[in-house]
């Protein structure tokens, strides 16, 4: 009886050895976007700049429009509003729908002021972190007659760990819009 003991113990710590177990390595994924080459929007709206080729543009009333990245389910909505005396409450109003997010975030930054005297545009850009409904928006202005927001928003619920990689991807196009924004007065 004691032989047959033996030999399960010999057998099992035979059958038991082999290679040492290892964990498995982190891994990345795997995200490639396109390379980017823009061009400038041709519309007619007080103001012009320049978007990804990969991207589709649609107009839609009071100036405003929608610029979509099918391949990535977002789009960066922008809103454009006279100003009438009224640069103030439009600033006002523009970083309360920012800190509208601020349920959800875990962290709000603004970026420095942008300010690009030769073309009058002064402007703020801010990042949200976490799992809010935006991730990235700006507003830019002349202070005398224009006035323009940008929102980033995803077509998915946000994850924001899965969709960093997209919200950096489209950060520099949104960047891109503040450089090359343009506003346009009519003759």
């Amino acid at each position: 009886m004691y032989k047959t003991y033996w030999f399960l113990i010999i057998v099992l710590c035979l059958v038991s050895c082999g290679e040492e177990t290892l964990p498995k390595p982190k891994g990345y994924l795997n995200l490639n976007y396109p390379e980017k080459t823009y061009e400038k929007i041709t519309t007619n709206t007080p103001y012009t700049f320049e978007i990804p080729s990969n991207t589709t543009l649609k107009k839609l009333p009071k100036n405003w429009l929608k610029i979509t990245y099918p391949k990535l389910k977002a789009s960066v909505d922008i809103t454009y509003r006279p100003v009438n005396n009224n640069l103030k409450e439009l600033l006002i109003e523009a970083e309360k729908l920012v800190f509208e997010h601020a349920v959800k975030a875990d962290n709000i930054s603004w970026s420095g002021d942008y300010v690009n005297s030769e073309h009058k545009v002064y402007g703020k850009m801010c990042e949200i972190q976490g799992d809010a409904a935006s991730q990235i928006q700006f507003h830019a202005t002349d202070s005398s007659k224009h006035f323009l927001k940008a929102s980033l928003f995803f077509y998915t619920r946000p994850n924001y760990d899965s969709i960093l990689p997209a919200v950096n991807y489209i950060k520099k196009d949104m960047v891109r819009i503040m450089e090359t924004l343009e506003w346009i007065e009519k003759q």
